[in-house]
């Protein structure tokens, strides 16, 4: 008689505090110049099974940016969108080392995919550049993001807001 048995292993992610993170994720975290130019986290979703936070920004008083992030177990920030295509784009490695690379979308050589590279790394502070090397117009134009430990976007701004606190 043969005996067999499945163990279903549960994957547990660890949780960061928001004092840790480098882009802390809470509804109602915000990053505000003014009335008219903001990013807030409003809610949660789901896609895919994984928990989205969906970030709604306001530009210039008239232009809105809504994108959805989450932070796997690798300390990576990815993005989706609710009833899309179900694809997810890799905006950060914050446990990268200085001078390593990913692709926003893998290595497909669409327009559209950036070459992003951990160019600063401070235990406060990551930097990374955006290249859209791909794109025949725009490669070699880089750009920067920052993220703060336990503030998120670098600013300037007139205030934040993270787990109830307002700097």
């Amino acid at each position: 008689m043969l005996v067999t048995s499945c163990e279903k292993q549960a994957t547990v992610l660890k949780e960061i505090s928001s004092s840790e993170s480098f882009l802390p994720m809470e509804i109602g975290n915000y990053w505000r110049n003014g009335d008219d130019n903001y990013t807030e986290i409003q809610d949660t979703v789901r896609i895919n099974n994984k928990l989205f936070y969906k970030f709604y920004s306001l530009i210039g008083g008239d232009a809105i940016s809504v994108q959805y992030f989450r932070l796997d177990e690798h300390n990576q920030l990815w993005e989706s969108t609710p009833g899309g295509t179900g694809k997810e784009y890799l905006h950060a490695k914050f446990d990268a080392r200085v001078g390593d690379t990913f692709f926003t979308m893998n290595d497909v050589q669409d327009w559209n995919n950036y070459k992003v590279k951990l160019i600063e790394k401070s235990e406060t502070k990551r930097v990374f550049e955006w290249d859209m090397v791909y794109h025949p117009n725009l490669k070699g134009h880089p750009h920067t993001v920052t993220y703060i430990k336990g503030k998120g976007f670098e600013g300037p701004w007139q205030s934040i807001r993270i787990s109830g606190v307002v700097y």
